[in-house]
């Protein structure tokens, strides 16, 4: 059964009306001069207009995918929150799966270091540009709240003890500077490096390349240079106690947490394990990776140990896990992750090289047996977890929607509001292709709460990928979730090596990327187009087959326009009758509806041949999606197939179309039949607009649009997807068998050349317009968009008919008409039967959505099938069901008193315009841009009524009313920077839009108020009020001998009052935009007054206790002074003052 959705009426509420009539003198199209429409009654004058602009307002929502191009990590063990830098500055929060946080830092400079302020909702960021920025996590967006910039000394390291509110940084030149991370004040308390090394070494130490403090004593810092040289500082006598050098450079240095022996990296492929007292050489020397010869010698070198962490446990053997340090004959290694535990010695190798690592230990305290439960290995395209408390090291399954470039991302849609049903279905099939093996615990990064939405509409992305899969997301409630992937490339047969790739593809890599999809989420049918000329069609399935062939049709989209080779007449040509291809393919299936007629293929010139060859052997099929038929466009007397630039599928209709630059093919896909296969002239007839000219064969080679800069880096278009263009354009027209010659006749204009394409150059500045003196200039005709509908396709027309409209380059809107066989079996039986009506209307720049609207001015959304299992017993009543009803046309009642009863809205590159039917009198029209063009343009369902969407190279984002075009928002939101952001930017219904803002990232946003309005309630907590673990106990002996940690009055030495101010020219505070937001982020939620209000409690009381402490130790001091001044005086008592 096909059915039409009802006509989207818009809700109750106060509604504009809009007088057409009064609108109608200065917008009426030059291209209609009919008069402007007669709406019937006055009643019906009006058509209703409920959106206003303040319905409308831009913003972010939300960033998915794995953070591009990081360059640091931070990890809060209380609050259980992970934080990633990147090169571009950005910062990304994750707490549990769900909360994620996404911010920028103006400068755009790449984070080198972050630092938590452990489990005070607090970071400090350290940038490339020598700037330290201190991060309000406790509010939904996170906001600066101090900045200090560096004028002198470039920033290496930072460190910020736990619990301390005074961070060290280190520099290029050797120096550490402190600062006040409360107030982000520098402190005077300096320590140079020449101080540090004193004459232990003549020349420079080299940068700080680590600092931190002695787990038991605050007061003793060590700090490690880059040419080898580690000193430990006494910060309260301010100078060295020991200097420890080694004559290979440190890349990092890490803590026994008793405090009595630390180890370093080495560039050399080298640990030194270190005794703090006995700097003269270390306690153990050792080379993880190297030979160790037999003659006593130095092992061999290594590649640097880039960075390690010696963790410690109470039941048994310390962990040490560092990075790098592989032999250097390891070539063509993966990049690997040490773990030593005792005896034990695990190599994990990588997929990607590492940026970074962090082991989750149980406690904060650095003086406390670590206890290390796990590995976060941050690399350069992925983010691993590994359980070290199992054995094997399993990773755990990352809950993030964090492949998303698992293959490039080639092309994206976007669904809000769709069916229900749908992302159950998707879930249940896509639940079975998970992997096993993954570790058994919990997600250990579970910080954070989720937000409180009241958005109930399911939506889902699709992504297209490189290597032509398929990815269905659920996206509702502003979070991402993978839920069913689909490989398309298994219907075609790989090359094992790169010898035997066949000479017929027409791209140097990715032959399976996905170009373009159509999906009709009802019939859940599933249509994709990829850069080898090649659509498959898929229906979806809840039960698992085999398909023993695959069903395969080729279509020779090229036409020769040469006056010998014109058939006879001249003119009108009826079809000629199928004949079997020459294909090189055994298992073509269904009527082969292509003669091969070209007298060149006798000297080796590929002909009639597809780029990609289809699997012969049976295909076993998945539940979920499941190939239904293969659609090839094949190469002509030595000439590749152009890429396909559009396509559409119909579930109730049983079609799919798709055009190129040459033309357009109609494939009935239940029939496995061509219908129709025309040249973008001959859609025309003969009544062609433009002058084309003749052109020689075979001269210009023209590149394809391609899918350049999709992935960074890449190849650009000329390069990534070579594909000239075609020469010889041979004229065949293919229609099914059964279509008898007298049952069609198409007009046929006199053959004409036309011109080749223009390179559309990446910068987007180009021009286009109708004209037709222009046309030699313009690039060649291409087929850019498609719309099934039941319109109105001639103005004599008295009622809606089957139809299917074009839209073109050169901005021509033309229609197809589609005489449907009775449901059912006659369905199958029955030819459709489909003929060109001619042109409609004509726009500026290509057309590039349409969209039909009734006569109250609600969407008229395209007829669809009900999905219904297709593999179901043939005799199944649910079949029988679907087959047998007819499709169903609604149109509203009170059409029948109006003159006028639907109306087309066609969106071009330059402009909108509205157009009656059936009069096809433009009624409205807008300008949108004069000097720039609409990349992305769609009609989509607000909540109070229906707009026009619009994406500008320009960067400009719009919305236009309906029918009225109105304009009721325009922002400069992005300029359009690289063609990644042109190919998959999309709108959706209820104000959602994509695009992809890295290659490894989704970047969501809203044009609508209300989404905006209840943005701060969606969001995630990323702070949430937890207990810090108390500290270790120090022991009853510790505490009698004085062991143990040893505190530091950090205020004492740092402050003000003991070690003066720094120099103003050191560095210049900056106070962040994040003061007042963090105010509001904090006022928002009891339960965070509750918890503010107990810490401030908690400080006060610390602060009085603090106070009696101070209070009593000075009574004491002033009572044991009385004392000894006491027995002073009875010693003095009797003594003359000589005697002194």
């Amino acid at each position: 059964m096909c059915s039409r959705p009802p006509p989207s009426l818009a809700p109750g509420g106060k509604m504009k009306k809009f007088n057409i009539r009064k609108v109608l003198d200065g917008l009426t199209a030059v291209s209609s001069p009919s008069p402007s429409p007669q709406l019937g009654s006055k009643e019906n004058e009006l058509i209703p207009e409920t959106l206003q602009s303040e319905h409308f307002q831009l913003c972010k929502t939300v960033r998915h995918g794995f953070p591009y191009q990081p360059s640091s990590m931070a990890f809060d063990p209380v609050q259980k929150i992970l934080a990633i830098g990147t090169q571009s500055g950005a910062l990304r929060l994750f707490g549990r799966p769900g909360v994620e946080c996404y911010c920028q830092h103006e400068s755009g400079a790449a984070v080198i270091q972050l630092q938590f302020l452990i489990n005070e909702g607090a970071l400090v960021s350290a940038l490339a540009d020598d700037s330290i920025h201190l991060w309000n996590l406790r509010q939904k967006r996170p906001a600066v709240l101090h900045s200090l910039k560096f004028n002198k000394e470039r920033i290496t390291f930072c460190h910020l003890p736990f619990q301390s509110k005074w961070l060290y940084i280190g520099s290029e030149r050797g120096n550490i500077h402190i600062v006040n991370v409360e107030s982000f004040t520098l402190s005077g308390y300096t320590i140079m490096w020449n101080k540090a090394i004193e004459l232990s070494s003549k020349a420079h130490p080299g940068p700080v390349v680590h600092i931190s403090d002695n787990p038991m004593d605050e007061g003793k810092l060590i700090i490690g240079f880059e040419s080898g040289i580690v000193v430990l500082w006494d910060l309260k006598s301010k100078r060295a106690d020991y200097r420890y050098t080694y004559d290979e450079a440190i890349h990092s240095v890490a803590w026994h947490h008793e405090g009595k022996q630390f180890i370093c990296s080495h560039s050399d492929g080298t640990l030194t394990i270190w005794n703090i007292k006995s700097p003269a050489k270390p306690v153990q020397t050792i080379t993880p990776h190297g030979k160790q010869p037999k003659d006593g010698k130095k092992p061999e070198p290594c590649k640097p140990i880039l960075k390690v962490e010696y963790k410690t446990t109470r039941a048994g053997d310390p962990f040490m896990i560092f990075s790098g340090g592989l032999s250097y004959d390891t070539v063509g290694r993966r990049p690997c992750l040490t773990v030593m535990h005792g005896k034990s010695t695990a190599v994990l190798e990588m997929d990607y090289p590492i940026v970074d690592f962090l082991t989750l230990c149980e406690t904060p305290y650095p003086n406390d047996f670590q206890e290390p439960y796990a590995v976060v290995v941050l690399l350069e395209k992925d983010l691993v977890v590994i359980d070290l408390a199992q054995n094997g090291y399993p990773i755990f399954e990352n809950p993030y929607p964090m492949m998303i470039h698992e293959s490039p991302v080639t092309s994206c849609e976007y669904l809000a509001d769709c069916p229900v049903d749908l992302i159950p279905a998707l879930y249940s099939v896509g639940s079975r292709q998970k992997r096993q093996g993954y570790s058994k615990k919990e997600w250990p990064i579970s910080g954070g709460n989720w937000g409180l939405g009241t958005q109930s509409y399911p939506e889902i992305i699709i992504t297209g990928h490189a290597d032509g899969s398929v990815k269905f997301w659920d996206a509702s409630a502003i979070m991402l979730q993978v839920l069913y992937k689909l490989k398309t490339a298994k219907v075609f047969e790989k090359a094992r090596c790169k010898e035997e790739k066949p000479s017929t593809e027409i791209v140097d890599e990715d032959p399976f990327a996905i170009q373009l999809m159509s999906w009709c989420p009802e019939s859940r049918m599933l249509c994709v187009a990829g850069v080898s000329a090649h659509v498959i069609i898929y229906r979806f399935s809840k039960q698992e087959i085999t398909t023993e062939v695959v069903q395969l049709l080729e279509v020779r989209l090229q036409y020769e326009l040469n006056d010998l080779e014109s058939p006879e007449g001249g003119g009108d040509q009826t079809p000629a009758p199928p004949t079997p291809s020459t294909s090189p393919s055994p298992q073509t299936a269904g009527p082969q509806t292509h003669p091969s007629t070209s007298s060149n293929s006798s000297d080796g010139m590929r002909d009639n041949i597809p780029c990609l060859k289809v699997r012969s052997s049976p295909l076993k099929q998945s539940p979920g999606y499941q190939v239904e038929l293969v659609v090839q466009l094949v190469w002509v007397s030595g000439e590749p197939p152009q890429q396909i630039s559009s396509l559409a599928i119909n579930s109730c209709y049983g079609l799919v179309v798709f055009g190129n630059s040459n033309g357009l093919a109609v494939v009935d896909y239940l029939q496995k039949t061509v219908l129709l296969n025309l040249g973008t002239m001959e859609l025309y007839g003969s009544n062609d607009p433009y002058q084309r000219q003749l052109r020689s064969p075979r001269k210009s080679r023209q590149p394809s649009g391609g899918l350049c800069d999709i992935n960074e880096g890449s190849a650009t278009s000329e390069d990534r997807c070579k594909s000239p263009t075609s020469a010889k354009m041979s004229r065949k027209l293919s229609l099914p068998t059964e279509l008898k010659p007298d049952l069609v006749l198409l007009s046929v204009c006199p053959p004409r050349g036309s011109i080749p394409l223009d390179n559309r150059d990446n910068s987007f500045s180009r021009s286009r317009s109708s004209s037709v003196t222009s046309i030699d200039k313009e690039s060649r005709e291409a087929i850019t968009s498609f719309y099934f509908c039941e319109t109105y396709t001639r103005k004599a027309d008295g009622g809606l008919t089957p139809s299917l409209w074009v839209g073109t380059s050169l901005g021509t809107v033309l229609a197809i008409s589609l005489n449907m066989p009775p449901a059912g079996e006659q369905r199958l039986l029955q030819p459709v039967i489909v003929s060109p009506c001619g042109t409609l209307n004509r726009l500026k720049g290509s057309v590039l959505r349409m969209a039909f609207l009734d006569s109250t001015g609600s969407l008229l959304p395209s007829a669809f099938e009900p999905w219904y299992e297709p593999n179901a017993p043939a005799n199944g009543e649910e079949r029988d069901k679907v087959r047998k009803r007819r499709p169903v046309s609604v149109s509203p009642s009170t059409s029948q008193e109006l003159n006028e009863n639907q109306y087309a809205v066609v969106c071009s590159e330059k402009q909108a315009k509205v157009i009656a039917l059936p009069s096809q009198t433009c009624v409205f029209k807008h300008n949108i841009t004069e000097t720039s063009f609409v990349l992305r343009a769609d009609v989509v369902q607000m909540n109070t009524g229906i707009c026009v969407a619009c994406f500008c190279a320009n960067g400009h984002i719009m919305t236009l009313s309906l029918p009225g075009l109105r304009p009721l928002l325009d922002v400069n939101y992005l300029p359009l920077t690289n063609m990644r952001i042109a190919r998959t930017f999309c709108f959706s219904n209820l104000g959602q839009a994509l695009y992809l803002t890295s290659p490894t990232e989704i970047q969501r946003i809203t044009y609508s108020q209300e989404v905006c309005e209840n943005l701060q309630e969606m969001l995630g907590e990323l702070f949430t009020p937890v207990e810090t673990p108390e500290a270790p106990n120090r022991g009853f002996f510790k505490g009698l001998f004085g062991g143990g940690a040893q505190s530091l009055d950090r205020e004492e030495l740092f402050g003000e009052t003991g070690a003066g101010k720094a120099p103003r020219s050191l560095a210049q505070h900056i106070p962040g935009p994040g003061g007042i937001e963090g105010m509001k982020g904090a006022a928002s939620g009891i339960v965070g007054d509750l918890a503010r209000a107990r810490i401030a409690l908690d400080e006060r009381g610390q602060k009085l206790s603090d106070v009696e402490e101070r209070t009593a130790a000075m009574m004491a001091s002033a009572d044991s002074f009385s004392k000894h001044a006491h027995e002073m005086m009875l010693k003095c008592k009797d003594k003359k003052w000589y005697q002194f």
